[in-house]
């Protein structure tokens, strides 16, 4: 594999893969019983027509995309290592960190790492386990993977099995992992319509599950409509098989979003995708597939939507969000395409598929979400590349408001959005397309930084080791965190204001 180091900007009027009035008729239809990355109707592959094989091929000639599979990023970036997929030969998901481990979810299971030296992960044990799409969690001596692939049973040996079956299962499995070496399979909770992802409210005796699923059907027994809430588990941290569902707030007492035919290429909203905490400020957002949420969860049990959004001009998905360690911003993505289309070109535009920033204003209760502006990497991808908004994390700057994530085969971006409006690239890292003349699904599913690295999970070529040295962001080395789940925020800077 080739690695060059390169600053230069792409901005080649690449074509698109799919009309855009039916891209997300097409890939925002899918139920539970389907294992797809995120919606859609799974991953995209096919041959693109001869005009755009060529056109792609050109610019891979011209140096316009890097080659297959060559390697770029920025001068502020470092590859450190790339450690392939090995027994879990599945798509490979989310990512969170304990001590020297990260742990790699997987469609079939998960893998832990030991980064002891970041230069070269060992691994330390992979879990056959399957079942899409393995969003992964830990706190303490518990890890939490999602299931939201309709089973035959909640075993680790379980076959796919209609979700119009009542005895099909879907929901949170429990691992004990005080031996990372054998982690040991101890409870599970089913949930209505499945688990797509999930998100950790931790208590010193207590750990709450808030669980994301979405797309209710009559058909399905355990996932019926209208679903305009969220599944709660509390798990008590000293007996894990008692863990239950506690509540199922509804969020959306007016429905949601209706989407099409009200709000064209808009999902309609039934459940939410993904929701991020920020314990310290007790808030938490919620990406709903139509909407963008606001709310307060000092009663974890009982979380208050206190403001609510939604952009029927440029957001199909809304996918995940992020705030800042102030809590006076939140960014949004939108997953257009359902992360399996060529979304990342002119032809779709800076706007589509993009980051929403918005502000926070007011107090307490009666904040408010106030839009900013809309950030997309400043690179032209491939009509074969895969390409959107997806997860990411804080670099931990005080003052600044800097962040690092995954575009799927767009690679991975760092940006700065101290400015609300003015959101700027920093440092990228990126690969060529898998193919120049078949849409393939793969590039990176989740970037975080954490304890002076980068960690890329890349859904086709394994996982990333990343080095960033920029003045900008050299502080956040000195920053270090005993454990990381994303969408759980640490408060970086304890009592500095920050």
């Amino acid at each position: 594999m080739i690695s060059l180091h390169t600053t230069r900007v792409r901005r080649r009027r690449l074509g698109v893969a799919a009309a855009a009035a039916g891209l997300f008729a097409t890939l925002l239809t899918a139920g539970p019983a389907a294992a797809t990355p995120d919606p859609g109707t799974g991953p995209a592959k096919g041959k693109i027509s001869a005009g755009q094989a060529a056109e792609v091929k050109a610019a891979v000639q011209n140096g316009e995309i890097p080659g297959v599979d060559e390697v770029v990023h920025s001068r502020n970036i470092t590859h450190l290592n790339n450690t392939p997929k090995d027994a879990l030969a599945g798509t490979n998901s989310d990512l969170t960190f304990q001590g020297k481990y990260a742990f790699s979810g997987n469609y079939d299971g998960f893998r832990i790492f030991d980064l002891s030296n970041p230069k070269s992960p060992k691994t330390v044990a992979q879990v056959l386990c399957p079942g899409s799409q393995n969003d992964i969690s830990v706190s303490g001596d518990l890890l939490f993977l999602s299931t939201d692939s309709s089973r035959s049973d909640n075993s680790c040996t379980s076959a796919t099995q209609p979700a119009s079956e009542k005895s099909s299962w879907e929901g949170i499995k429990i691992f004990d992992i005080r031996d990372k070496r054998n982690p040991k399979y101890v409870a599970a909770v089913e949930t209505a319509c499945g688990s797509h992802t999930h998100t950790l409210v931790p208590e010193r005796k207590d750990v709450y599950v808030y669980v994301s699923s979405y797309s209710p059907s009559t058909s399905f027994p355990d996932c019926q409509p209208p679903h305009d809430g969220i599944s709660i588990i509390k798990v008590p941290r000293k007996a894990p098989q008692r863990a239950a569902v506690v509540d199922f707030p509804v969020l959306f007492p007016d429905g949601g979003n209706p989407g099409a035919p009200t709000n064209p290429g808009v999902s309609a909203t039934t459940g939410c995708h993904d929701i991020t905490v920020l314990p310290s400020k007790d808030l938490a957002a919620g990406a709903c597939m139509g909407d963008g949420i606001l709310f307060n969860i000092k009663n974890p049990e009982r979380p208050k939507v206190i403001d609510r959004v939604q952009d029927n001009t440029n957001f199909a998905f809304w996918h995940s969000a992020t705030f800042n360690q102030d809590a006076d911003k939140v960014v949004f993505t939108d997953e257009l395409g359902g992360g399996g289309a060529a979304t990342c070109n002119a032809e779709v535009g800076p706007d589509r598929g993009a980051d929403g920033i918005y502000d926070i204003v007011g107090r307490g209760d009666h904040r408010k979400l106030v839009f900013r502006s809309y950030y997309k990497i400043p690179r032209h991808q491939a009509d074969t590349e895969n390409c959107v908004a997806h997860n990411g994390s804080l670099i931990p700057v005080k003052g600044h408001d800097i962040m690092v994530q995954a575009w799927y085969q767009g690679g991975v971006s760092v940006w700065d959005f101290t400015n609300s409006s003015k959101p700027k690239e920093i440092a990228y890292f990126e690969r060529g397309p898998i193919s120049t003349t078949t849409m393939t699904t793969g590039g990176s599913w989740s970037a975080y930084y954490y304890n002076g690295y980068i960690y890329s999970n890349d859904i086709a070529k394994g996982f990333d080791v990343l080095k960033l040295d920029d003045r900008r962001t050299d502080a956040a080395k000195r920053v270090r965190l005993d454990e990381l789940n994303v969408q759980t925020q640490p408060e970086y800077f304890r009592g500095s204001g920050h």
